[in-house]
């Protein structure tokens, strides 16, 4: 019974995610077209390069449901510890597409941008791109809005990462916007405004993408938990009688799951059954506050007396 419960909410999180997801990828889609027409039209490398960033959110889409899929699978004899990890090697993923977009479309400005100062004419933007730059704002803010929200509810990374892959679209739209704004309405000799404005919008990107990897390569090399997380870990285990000298605590995360184990002391004469009876007790009030799928080792002594553990009478 308790296994069904699990399953059920581990495919009610699956379809979470897959319906968030999806309703993303309708928007990217939508604005692919729409800017790879309007950066074709009207004659705009920024809008262009917004288009090549739109596409890459199409794909991270379609990672995170495959990888978000395989990340929900249950615990198997080959993995002690679930599938939770492959979330946070989608989010490493999305983090690599997100540095690589950011690195080309910063060179294509680069170049563009030379250009202008050696004197070669650029095309001036049309309206079209420019109406395009401001629908993809509205567009992606609202994307990243319900995505964030999504992922923060079921805890997964991945989804948050999405989420961050969306909202630098939405800024990334506003120095597009800017730098063809500026071109149309200031006239020809400001047309570098427009490769201008996409150095600026892969700047944003590959800061975006480099917070993400730090993250990923964080948990992939297992970095323990924040200090404020684990000095509560050691306050709940310190809640239970008798409960004394908590030690070599260990933390790291796993997917949207954490794992943790640590030494604690009971007196000496404490029985088997009332040893089992406070780890258990401890156990049941870290799954309430870091969530039911929470990976928990505990290790019990005796008090130790003069800085010895001494055998009960």
């Amino acid at each position: 019974m308790e296994n069904k419960v699990v399953d059920d909410e581990a495919k009610t999180r699956e379809r979470k995610i897959y319906r968030v997801t999806l309703m993303g990828s309708a928007i990217n889609v939508l604005l692919l077209v729409l800017k790879f027409a309007a950066g074709i039209l009207g004659n705009s490398a920024a809008m262009i390069a917004d288009a090549v960033h739109s596409l890459s959110d199409f794909l991270t889409d379609i990672i995170v449901m495959v990888f978000v899929h395989i990340g929900n699978k249950p615990e198997d004899k080959d993995h002690d510890y679930g599938h939770g990890k492959y979330e946070t090697l989608a989010s490493a993923i999305i983090g690599m597409a997100l540095l690589m977009v950011g690195v080309v479309i910063c060179y294509d400005g680069v170049v563009k941008t030379y250009h202008a100062i050696q004197g070669i004419a650029l095309p001036k933007p049309g309206w079209i791109a420019l109406i395009a730059a401001l629908a993809s704002i509205v567009l992606k803010e609202w994307a990243y809005q319900f995505t964030a929200a999504v992922g923060k509810k079921v805890g997964s990374q991945a989804v948050v990462a999405n989420a961050w892959h969306h909202r630098s679209d939405a800024l990334s739209s506003i120095g597009t916007a800017l730098g063809i704004g500026g071109s149309i309405l200031l006239g020809a000799k400001w047309t570098v405004l427009d490769p201008i404005a996409a150095i600026i919008v892969s700047i944003f990107i590959i800061g975006a993408s480099l917070r993400l990897l730090k993250q990923t390569v964080d948990e992939l090399m297992e970095r323990s938990l924040p200090d404020d997380i684990e000095e509560e870990i050691i306050r709940i285990a310190e809640e239970e009688p008798c409960v004394s000298s908590i030690h070599h605590l260990r933390t790291r995360r796993i997917g949207n799951n954490i794992a943790l184990t640590m030494h604690l002391r009971l007196p000496g004469n404490t029985s088997l059954y009332h040893a089992h009876e406070h780890a258990s007790n401890i156990e049941h009030r870290l799954r309430e506050r870091f969530g039911k799928d929470t990976y928990i080792g505990l290790h019990l002594e005796p008090t130790k007396v003069d800085g010895k553990y001494v055998e009960p009478e």
